[in-house]
């Protein structure tokens, strides 16, 4: 018992380290682990009081448990034995499988990366790129939504500032549950995307399993009342104009919902901009059949920067507005009682009819209309009798910033495009540029079904 054993020094580090672990796990991790579970409850705690809708005990659940009440679903364990018989694999690997997936897809949401870092870096970003004005707001509707309501805003796709720009807008209302696409799994901006609550989806898996798990993952938040975000046209839109719906991911929130259970109500959100930001990938894209879309993250991520570098040091201007309109909310349980087939596909045309309806009228996509179809150029008296007529053919309740100060409007617009050289000035005329007439098709085609 006394007796004295010799050891090599690495394996009496090894056997020491292995020590201050365990201690560490049995002790001190538990006590870490309660100061910051104590410490995010009073977090959410203050931030609940301030929300029109608090956030959901299901969005602040631990992420182990989550994926583990995620997998154990009747239906995901089901098709766990289905994939297992398809491919001839054992029960525990397809187990596994299923297990990835929802790790890929759950969220890992933390109110104070939320609330304490997005939302002031949504505002920063938004407010620095453009003139944001929500211009139109049903705020009596929104309120009588009833609380044990699960929201989902869904909104038209033109621009990855979409995600920004509704976040900050919406602060004061709820924290977000989006979902994003694998564009977003890149690492770190992947561990802060999944902190704001924000869920992985594979656009275009063709596999049943996968599928099957992220429909139980979109169940249980749609059946919990966490408030979420959709673009119900799938992806962005290349040709700047309204696209149809995508079912796939409003069909798994239809399917979620319980007749005896909560009410789901859609709130359509329509965006549009002065410029977005990616129009020319985009295009680029829409000229490669849709294909070849090269918005790497690192790029984005660097155009922003670079951007924020150049307003510190006073070398640009704002690029316009970003304004954003709601529209009329549609209740699940009123619509689906009206219909007598699949709710997913006329809910989806429904919400788009919405949403086309509340778009956004500004400017620069204005002026794009008054030059579209000219062959000669334009005086300047010429533009402002073209851009008159055309905001006076529109609703009186719409683009009222640009009727209480249309010069300021027509300002702006061709100092935008000139700038840009999608026009070119001279001899006190504006003519458009061959090159880039397809950007002002692009801008038109964002407002051009609204124009009578």
């Amino acid at each position: 018992m006394t007796s004295t054993v010799e050891l090599p020094i690495w394996l009496f580090v090894l056997i020491l380290l292995f020590a201050i672990v365990t201690a560490a796990s049995h002790l001190l991790f538990p006590s870490v682990r309660w100061f910051f579970r104590r410490r995010m409850e009073r977090v959410v705690s203050r931030v609940n009081e301030r929300l029109e809708r608090p956030i959901e005990p299901f969005k602040l659940a631990q992420r182990h448990d989550m994926i583990q009440q995620l997998i154990y679903q009747p239906d995901v364990t089901r098709a766990v034995a289905e994939h297992a018989a398809e491919e001839g694999i054992p029960d525990a690997v397809a187990f596994e499988a299923a297990k990835r997936y929802a790790r890929e897809i759950v969220p890992s949401f933390s109110a104070t990366m939320y609330f304490g870092v997005a939302i002031r870096i949504a505002r920063f970003l938004s407010r620095a790129f453009y003139r944001v004005r929500l211009t139109h707001v049903d705020e009596a509707a929104l309120d009588a939504i009833p609380q044990d309501s699960t929201v989902v805003y869904v909104m038209n796709h033109k621009s990855n500032m979409d995600y920004v720009l509704v976040t900050y807008l919406a602060a004061r209302r709820s924290a977000l549950s989006y979902a994003v696409g694998e564009w977003a799994r890149v690492w770190p901006l992947s561990r802060l995307i999944r902190a704001m609550g924000a869920y992985f989806i594979r656009r275009k898996s063709r596999n049943d399993l996968y599928r099957k798990v992220l429909a139980a993952y979109v169940r249980l938040a749609t059946q919990a009342g966490v408030a979420q975000a959709m673009f119900p046209e799938g992806r962005l839109s290349l040709d700047g104009g309204p696209q149809d719906p995508k079912l796939g991911l409003l069909k798994y929130i239809t399917d979620a919902y319980q007749p005896d259970g909560r009410d789901v109500v859609f709130v359509p959100v329509a965006i549009n901009y002065d410029r977005v930001l990616e129009d020319r990938i985009l295009l680029q894209a829409a000229a490669n059949g849709g294909k070849g879309f090269r918005a790497r993250i690192s790029v984005i991520v660097g155009f922003f920067f670079k951007q924020i570098l150049f307003r510190l040091r006073g070398k640009i201007h704002r690029f316009g507005n970003a304004t954003v309109r709601f529209g009329e909310p549609v209740s699940l349980t009123v619509f689906s009682a009206d219909c007598t087939q699949d709710v997913a596909k006329p809910l989806g045309v429904e919400l788009i009819r919405r949403i086309n309806a509340v778009v956004p009228i500004l400017p620069v996509p204005l002026m794009a209309l008054v030059f579209e179809d000219v062959a000669t150029p334009l005086s300047r008296s010429d533009v402002d009798d073209r851009f008159g007529a055309l905001l006076s053919s529109l609703p009186d309740d719409r683009a009222r910033f640009m009727r209480d100060a249309p010069q300021e409007a027509i300002e702006g617009a061709l100092r935008t495009l000139v700038g840009r050289k999608v026009l070119v000035e001279g001899d006190g005329a504006f003519s458009v540029n061959p090159d880039q007439s397809d950007i002002l098709r692009f801008y038109a085609n964002s407002i051009r079904h609204l124009i009578v």
